[in-house]
């Protein structure tokens, strides 16, 4: 004989529970075995079908989201970086030394007033629109024409020995973007001399630089230009700011570009043209 703390026949809670089972399994082998009507079956395929698409869909814009979130995040970070550096630039003469002219000017607000180029840094807003046009790489690649570039459109040179697919650290991105900065203001104030700029102008004239090189805007090479600047018509100043073409082709970028530039020009509009479904694929 068993003690009385034994459970000979299993602990009947349990053999409760198992025979509630064994009674439901049947109607759930029932109902998986009834076989389907065909048009019904047909439907079911149907709707699973068009749901897999709708997760898949949904799935591809939380990704996309995702991803412009995390570019946009970047380009703050980025934008942030280069303005610290701008600022300790400023201070320090690391990288800019102001002119003397510059140092014992009085101050004046070109948001506000016209001022000679050579009192005029790029502002953060013209940076943050230019992190936008160039965008930010962090591996090596080349450009539409074949020039090697890096960061936020940094040209490649000897000395930065770097080649196709080598890679670089946001901090060497925002130090380049800097320097590349500080080259095409130096190449505004050559270009305009004695004539003074508002704030968005100088910007403008420095994402013209910044996109198509000094080179570019030489007398020989932008007459127009030159002679608007000579005779301070700042409207035909602004008309000769498009440039729409790369190694002999008409690129799209470069036509909202130099809208842009335009825009900041004449209007300190620092918009993206772009519509908001391209700025996405972008």
């Amino acid at each position: 004989m068993a003690p009385r703390d034994s459970k000979p026949y299993g602990h009947p809670i349990r053999t409760i529970q198992s025979s509630r089972r064994a009674q439901s399994v049947p109607k759930a082998m029932a109902r998986q075995t009834t076989p389907a009507k065909p048009g019904n079956d047909l439907l079911g395929r149907i709707k699973r079908k068009r749901a897999i698409r709708q997760d898949l869909r949904q799935m591809r814009i939380e990704k996309g989201l995702r991803s412009k979130t995390k570019r946009k995040k970047m380009a703050v970070a980025l934008g942030a970086s280069a303005i610290t550096l701008n600022t300790a630039a400023v201070g320090t003469g690391a990288f800019y030394m102001p002119s003397a002219a510059m140092a014992s000017a009085q101050f004046q607000d070109p948001t506000q007033v016209r001022v000679p180029a050579s009192q005029i840094l790029v502002s953060d807003q013209m940076k943050m629109a230019l992190i936008e046009e160039e965008g930010m790489h962090h591996t090596v690649y080349a450009d539409p024409v074949g020039y090697l570039t890096v960061g936020v459109g940094h040209l490649v040179i000897p000395k930065d020995n770097l080649k196709v697919g080598d890679r670089i650290s946001q901090g060497r991105m925002a130090l380049l973007l800097e320097q590349d900065l500080r080259i095409a203001e130096d190449a505004v104030v050559q270009l305009v001399g004695d004539l003074p700029l508002y704030q968005h102008e100088f910007d403008a004239l420095v994402d013209l630089v910044f996109n198509v090189g000094a080179g570019n805007l030489s007398p020989e090479e932008s007459p127009k230009l030159n002679r608007a600047i000579e005779v301070g018509d700042y409207e035909a100043i602004a008309e000769e700011l498009a440039y729409h073409n790369a190694a002999g082709q008409k690129l799209k970028g470069l036509e909202y570009r130099s809208d842009r530039r335009e825009k900041i020009f004449m209007e300190a509009s620092y918009d993206n043209p772009r519509s908001q479904s391209e700025v996405t694929r972008t």
